[in-house]
């Protein structure tokens, strides 16, 4: 029998040796990151406790309809579900492969009818030409992670649930945001319709008019004819503006997961009020993004592959135990003369394949860099959104102050141009271009007071929504979990 002292050394050294890692010491790729955002508008720089809602963002705009339909969506949209399934294989997998870490153990069950050659070199005339063979055995197994090959192949399949798991928040997000989106495009064109509805009504009393005067014979038959053609297109805008009302109706069903020919939604022409959206600094977006989140952690995952590949190059332990009795019939399958047992290690390496081994390791570390430039793209890309939606808010700010000027004027212009028709002092074509310029005034109002609330959504999904970096915690993914099922 070996030494004690031997092999408590040997063990002292397994397990030191199990506590190894290939894998290069990780450190997040750097990125970019500016001190401040440029421009200055309807924002205001949060504080540390100051920051979008953890849960229901779009509640900042105060519309209940918007809060049902949020709600419907987060419920019954078919990509959120896909996508919540996906995380489920992520996190699925890092069980299997955390299953590594543990000895295997299987157990068997044979009972065979055999019949012996008669002309094979080891059969005897004592021998029988049929008999019966029972061998009921158990077997385990244990890979000593000498290299940390298990390990980091478990902090890979980790990392990559955290990023499966930052990419159900970002689709969460773009499915969210593309709601709300949908939905102010949708109060848009309603006030449109309204707007155009009114404008067609105004039409039809000015036609009215000039074919009044032209029975008195104050007005030419071209007045008529004018005042037809705008009534006519403005009726053919209308028309095309309750086509986009549908369109959009029908996007929004799908959303909410509902057949868009059961959906509908009543109109509605007041807009929510512009929210004021707290934006921190900049070096906050890349706890605030889940994009970014999952970027990082594929990058995570990546630098632990290296390690993976790199412990080929090192043998592999195997600690084997079987046991079991066989025998050839079932009356003595239990005694001791019919016991089997076997009990050892294995080792085994690599020692020539052509090169697999190194192009692996090279692939790996390709494979870490094509992760951390993805990374430092998310994030460049990530800055530009919020740089984006702040100068739209900004300068839809500005415009819309010019814009109302514009609108003003064109109905004075416009009131004054049917006045002075009225005691013939004016032809209708002045009437006609003051009524295309006042039209065009207030669809040009209304369309930039919906784009700056659409611009506000962008910047929150920008932002990051509510989300944190700490929702991929082992325990916050765990509660989320939880609640997600729960809501399906």
């Amino acid at each position: 029998m070996k030494n004690p002292k031997t092999l408590v050394a040997a063990g002292a050294i397994a397990l030191a040796l199990a506590a190894c890692s290939m894998a290069p010491a990780y450190k997040p790729p750097e990125a970019p990151v500016a001190d401040h955002y440029q421009p200055a508008g309807p924002w205001t720089t949060a504080q540390p406790s100051d920051q979008l809602p953890r849960e229901g963002w779009w509640k900042l705009y105060g519309d209940e309809r918007l809060d049902g339909l949020e709600q419907q969506l987060t419920e019954h949209n078919a990509d959120l579900a896909a996508a919540f399934a996906s995380y489920q294989q992520s996190r699925d997998f890092l069980a299997q492969v955390r299953a590594d870490l543990f000895p295997q153990v299987s157990a068997g069950l044979s009972a065979q009818r055999n019949r012996a050659s008669l002309n094979s070199p080891l059969h005897g005339a004592s021998s029988p030409e049929y008999y019966d063979l029972y061998s009921p055995s158990a077997q385990a197994t244990y890979e000593v992670d000498l290299w940390g090959r298990v390990r980091d192949n478990v902090a890979a399949g980790r990392a990559s649930m955290q990023a499966s798991a930052a990419d159900l928040a970002s689709v969460r997000l773009s499915l969210e945001a593309s709601l709300a989106d949908s939905y102010l495009q949708l109060v848009g064109v309603d006030r449109q319709v309204d707007l155009l509805q009114k404008t067609v009504d105004a039409y039809q009393r000015a036609l009215q008019l000039t074919k009044t005067l032209h029975e008195g014979g104050a007005a030419s038959g071209l007045d008529v004819d004018r005042a037809q053609t705008q009534l006519s297109a403005t009726r053919s805008q209308l028309s095309q503006t309750r086509a986009q009302r549908e369109v959009l109706l029908h996007a929004i069903a799908v959303l909410v997961g509902q057949p868009a020919s059961d959906f509908s939604l009543d109109a509605k022409t007041d807009l929510p009020n512009l929210p004021v959206i707290p934006v921190g600094l900049p070096s906050t977006l890349l706890q605030r993004r889940p994009d970014i989140a999952a970027a990082e952690r594929r990058t995570a995952a990546a630098n632990a592959q290296i390690g993976v590949a790199r412990s080929a190059f090192f043998p592999s332990l195997t600690l084997s135990a079987g046991a079991g009795y066989t025998s050839g019939a079932w009356g003595n399958l239990l005694n001791a003369p019919s016991q089997m047992w076997a009990l050892g290690p294995s080792l085994l390496l690599d020692v020539f394949d052509g090169g697999r081994r190194r192009a692996q390791v090279a692939s790996a570390h390709a494979a870490f860099d094509e992760a951390s430039a993805q990374y430092r793209g998310a994030v460049l890309g990530a800055f530009q959104q919020v740089e984006d939606n702040q100068s739209l808010l900004n300068h839809y700010g500005d415009a819309l102050v010019d814009q109302q000027d514009a609108t003003t004027a064109s109905d004075r212009s416009l009131k004054l141009a049917l006045e002075l028709y009225k005691q013939g002092a004016d032809s209708y074509l002045d009437v006609v271009t003051a009524q295309v310029d006042a039209l065009n005034a207030h669809l040009g109002l209304l369309s930039l007071q919906t784009n700056r609330l659409r611009a506000s959504v962008q910047l929150v999904r920008a932002l990051g929504g509510g989300w944190s970096q700490d929702e991929l915690a082992p325990k916050r993914l765990a509660q989320n979990q939880a609640a997600q099922t729960a809501s399906r």
